[in-house]
């Protein structure tokens, strides 16, 4: 088993010495490193075991507040003698995580005291010197556009970095202060837009990323970006922005377009909607001046901005409306098995479905073909209800993969898909199942990071999922040495690579599931 680590916490309580010793020494701190020149000022981290270092905290564009509020990101400010990358930056103004949120426990949520001065990013590395060029992946964090940190726990690069590529995790902008469009706002802008600061903020990162990342070891012609639910969006819409062309070559999308509907994602929203949203968020401040709304405290408008949508806009400057993507880049896109319970089972324990839920469900999935739907995904009572509408909606998103698949492969040089169907053991909560970023622990390899009964099983997974995401960022192909082949897509191929405990294709669905949707969907989902 695997079981090099990095972290010297788990998840609720302090590792005891010997665990210190087995688990924890990789993550501990050793000792301050040298002094590595960015375009903006000299940086030090700290170093790790196994070679490694870690940068933590450096600015990639200048504190978006007061009258930087609500504005595209700056450059940061040039800075003189050297600076400790040694803690990270706060997270971008949002409410305060809970304890816990259904099956997402700490090492899941954002625990640092939010800001707005927050633009700050992490770097981890085992490059000994400038220009070794090793590949760089770029991570997006996930949260529904309204929640989230590169400081977040189970996103910790440095088990994926050992595997000899730089580790990039960056703030953005979320919520109001991330998504408000306003006519005022779109008035003062030379690109007649607003409210797309956190794509901005992404994209600002990935600029950094080209000026500065052979400092730290890594090569800016060789760089994936990979998100995970809101990052998933996030990584699909700078696919498709022109201010991101040449920013990236490979993409990873993890739960996101073609596996969850749009709606779900950004919203689907206009500029002209969006405005319309900022002028009710106003009217509820009392405030309808630019100058006025910057001035208002951050915790008030958090506070009183109400139940508003937050989500990236078609804003015809960073997203074009429609389907238009701009790079032929080499993409993984894949789903976890219970994405398709978010409003059903993927916020909690699965709700008690009743047979008249069920056929709410069909009705709403399926529309007019709906008792068609009730054939092929019979339910007799209750207790068959919940398993009934499972099936039917994980075959739909799997058809949906691979019909977005054919879409994307006139697009992209090399195509993958999956499905992750690895459920974390959890005794006390097997309801979760397979829940939404689930995959996460294994993709970054940071089980021990949570107090779980892990099985051989498990660190096996982990191992191979990492080894998957880091030979696709430094070939293009996930497949590498050891590894369970992962196929690539092929138009007439019906099936996706399940990552679980026995990695391998499986078929998108039994073939009279797959050919309804097949002839059901028009489009993916998501788009």
């Amino acid at each position: 088993m695997n079981r090099s680590r990095s972290t010297h916490v788990t998840e609720g309580k302090l590792c005891t010495a010997l665990l210190a010793i087995l688990f924890c020494v990789p993550a501990l701190a050793l000792a301050q490193t040298h002094a590595i020149r960015t375009k903006s000022g000299l940086v030090s981290g700290v170093a790790l075991s196994h070679g490694q270092e870690v940068f933590k905290g450096i600015p990639f564009a200048a504190p978006p507040v007061g009258k930087l509020r609500w504005q595209p990101p700056q450059a940061p400010a040039a800075w003189q003698g050297v600076r400790k990358a040694d803690s990270f930056g706060a997270p971008c103004m949002q409410s305060k995580s809970p304890e816990r949120l259904g099956p997402w426990t700490r090492v899941f949520l954002s625990k640092m005291q939010p800001s707005e001065d927050c633009l700050y990013l992490n770097v981890w590395t085992t490059a000994k010197r400038p220009k070794t060029l090793l590949p760089v992946m770029v991570w997006i964090y996930g949260g529904g556009f309204t929640s989230g940190a590169g400081s977040v726990e189970i996103y910790d690069g440095a088990a994926l970095a050992r595997k000899g590529v730089v580790v990039v995790s960056a703030n953005y902008r979320v919520g109001v202060f991330g998504f408000f469009a306003y006519p005022g706002l779109t008035a003062e802008s030379p690109h007649h837009s607003s409210g797309n600061y956190g794509l901005l903020d992404q994209i600002a990162a990935l600029q950094w990323v080209q000026r500065n990342i052979t400092a730290f070891g890594g090569d800016p012609r060789q760089v994936t970006i990979f998100g995970q639910s809101a990052g998933a969006g996030s990584v699909w819409l700078l696919m498709q922005s022109p201010l991101a062309r040449g920013l990236f070559e490979r993409a990873i999308i993890m739960s996101g377009p073609a596996v969850i509907p749009a709606k779900m994602i950004t919203g689907e929203r206009s500029l002209a909607a969006a405005e319309k949203q900022g002028q009710e968020v106003a009217s509820r401040l009392g405030a309808q001046l630019i100058d006025q709304l910057r001035a208002l405290p951050a915790e008030r408008i958090i506070k009183d901005s109400g139940r508003a949508r937050w989500a990236p806009i078609e804003d015809g400057w960073v997203i074009r409306a429609g389907w238009h993507p701009e790079h032929e880049v080499t993409v993984i896109n894949g789903m976890v098995a219970e994405d398709i319970g978010i409003g059903y089972y993927g916020n909690g324990p699965a709700p008690d479905v009743t047979l008249k839920d069920y056929h709410k469900t069909m009705r709403e999935t399926c529309e007019a073909k709906a008792s068609e739907c009730e054939k092929l995904y019979p339910a007799g009572d209750d207790l068959q209800a919940a398993a009934a509408i499972r099936s039917a909606l994980q075959d739909r998103a799997r058809v949906s993969l691979y019909k977005w698949g054919v879409q994307q492969t006139s697009l992209s040089p090399q195509v993958y898909t999956y499905y992750f169907n690895q459920k974390i053991p959890w005794p006390q909560h097997p309801e979760y199942g397979v829940f939404h970023s689930s995959e996460l622990p294994y993709v970054f390899d940071n089980l021990a990071l949570m107090d779980r009964p892990w099985q051989p099983s498990d660190w096996r997974a982990a191992r191979e999922m990492y080894s998957y995401w880091t030979d696709f960022a430094k070939t293009g192909n996930p497949n590498g040495k050891g590894l369970p082949e992962w196929p690539l897509f092929r138009v007439g191929n019906f099936t996706t690579m399940q990552l679980a405990a026995r990695m391998g294709p499986i078929p998108l669905a039994p073939a009279a599931r797959e050919q309804f949707w097949m002839e059901y969907l028009k489009a993916p989902l998501g788009f």
